[in-house]
């Protein structure tokens, strides 16, 4: 690393607070980018069949015990709690109303995803005019907009986590295993009805309830190896009772050869599998620390955090483009037959190609994650709960359908966030960006948001 280089990153070390829990950070960075690579592995390309969503897991199923690694969505909901307690803990010293924090919260996530629904428009505008099959523009916005249904299931559970952190501090544990519970009843009502629908209330509860373990391990509640010992081992026999005698598939990932899907709609399997996951991350806590001290190592870190969301949204978008490029000029020389032996030794290049792909984006981007500050007075609170509500409901639509039907473009769902974001002022134009600078991550020290990943 250049001088220049080591003098940043000492830079951005020295200013982080003493009391910044730098675990977080790593954990959210280590997610996306397992995240990102196995999205980019699992959905292959076929040289005649084209894009196939779920196609290794559907053509190998010795893949799916593998999803046990990859499919890390719990870590984030973890992370995520360890800093929406902090967040909303220090809002309310500060006298900040739940309305203002919900507002900031929405913010935060959905500004960056404003240009991607609207690229995407006009993506599926310009290649219906100009003659695309409406089948190939629906799978291709799907498979582009899959990860927003993560982002609905987060912002459903950013609503909620304040009168949840109300529950983790009055009832403990208790708090999380009610929560379990029902989701394990809502799951069987569903799958003995065959109705998928009916186990949609599991993305709130499964993720709701797992989302406390941040609360637990912000208060200290899962110190000391034991406890954590404790957890992955809860978390790794309650997974194998449910996949073993259990009806659940192994796969964590959605597999077109399952007949029930653990992510969609999320199933009670989720929360045991991010209890094991938990478990076993938060026993490495003390050495990654130390690991995470080093200036350089650190640096990494916070670059990734500062544009974490745009590389979560537009990495399948990168995907998707490039595919759609090579299959367009027939080039079926850079399109092995998927699970081949020359599928698997290109995938590090394939790999770095998108990954290049994404960088441009990011670079582009990325600004949207620095918006300027919002200096407004709090905002009535059913605003900010409308805006959540549209959301999360267009996202859910999109990442299960696409933007594009049998009869053209289906403009309410991607309209809806928009107008949801802009039509309730949490998003006020114009955009611009700022560069504020790096905060406490457990908000005791500096007053500042621990939301709050960028450098200065």
């Amino acid at each position: 690393m250049s001088t220049r280089a080591l003098s940043r990153a000492e830079q951005v070390d020295a200013s982080t607070p003493a009391t910044r829990n730098r675990v977080v950070d790593f954990l959210r960075a280590a997610a996306i980018t397992v995240v990102v690579l196995g999205h980019w592995t699992i959905m292959a390309v076929h040289p005649d069949g084209g894009l196939q969503p779920h196609g290794v897991l559907d053509a190998a199923r010795w893949t799916h015990p593998l999803t046990w690694v990859f499919q890390v969505m719990p870590i984030f909901f973890l992370v995520g709690g360890y800093s929406n307690a902090l967040s909303w803990r220090s809002a309310r010293r500060r006298g900040e109303g739940y309305a203002s924090w919900l507002r900031t919260r929405l913010r935060r996530l959905g500004i960056p995803l404003l240009p991607l629904l609207l690229t995407w428009l006009v993506i599926c505008v310009v290649a219906l005019a100009a003659g695309a099959p409406a089948d190939t523009m629906r799978l291709a916005s799907q498979m582009a907009l899959i990860p927003t249904w993560f982002l609905a299931s987060y912002l459903l559970v950013i609503v909620i986590a304040p009168p949840c952190l109300v529950l983790w501090e009055r009832f403990g544990w208790y708090s999380i295993i009610g929560g379990i519970v029902i989701a394990g009843l809502v799951d069987a009502l569903s799958i003995a009805t065959q109705q998928p629908l009916l186990g949609y209330p599991n993305y709130v509860l499964v993720w709701a309830s797992f989302h406390q373990f941040g609360y637990a391990w912000l208060d200290g509640k899962l110190a000391g190896a034991g406890r954590r010992l404790a957890l992955a081992a809860v978390g790794a026999v309650g997974l194998l009772l449910l996949v073993g005698p259990g009806p659940y598939p192994v796969s964590m990932i959605t597999a077109g050869s399952d007949a029930i899907s653990n992510s969609n709609p999320t199933r009670v399997t989720m929360a045991f599998l991010g209890m094991m996951q938990a478990g076993l991350v938060l026993l490495a806590e003390r050495p990654l620390t130390a690991l995470l001290r080093r200036p350089r190592i650190w640096l990494v870190t916070v670059m990734v955090n500062r544009r974490i969301m745009t590389w979560f949204l537009w990495h399948l978008t990168a995907m998707v483009g490039l595919a759609h490029l090579l299959l367009a000029l027939d080039a079926k020389s850079l399109l092995p037959v998927p699970l081949s032996g020359a599928w698997w030794a290109s995938r590090p290049l394939w790999a770095l190609v998108l990954l290049a792909i994404t960088g441009v984006i990011v670079l582009v981007m990325g600004r949207f994650e620095d918006p300027k500050p919002d200096d407004r007075p709090a905002p009535a609170l059913w605003r900010p709960l409308t805006s959540a509500v549209m959301v999360c409901a267009g996202l859910a639509v999109m990442a299960t359908s696409g933007m594009v039907g049998s009869n053209g473009i289906n403009w309410v769902w991607p309209l809806l966030p928009v107008a949801g974001l802009l039509g309730f002022g949490v998003v006020r134009m114009p955009i611009g960006p700022h560069s504020p600078g790096i905060a406490s991550s457990d908000d005791r020290s500096s007053g500042g948001d621990p939301e709050d990943r960028s450098v200065g």
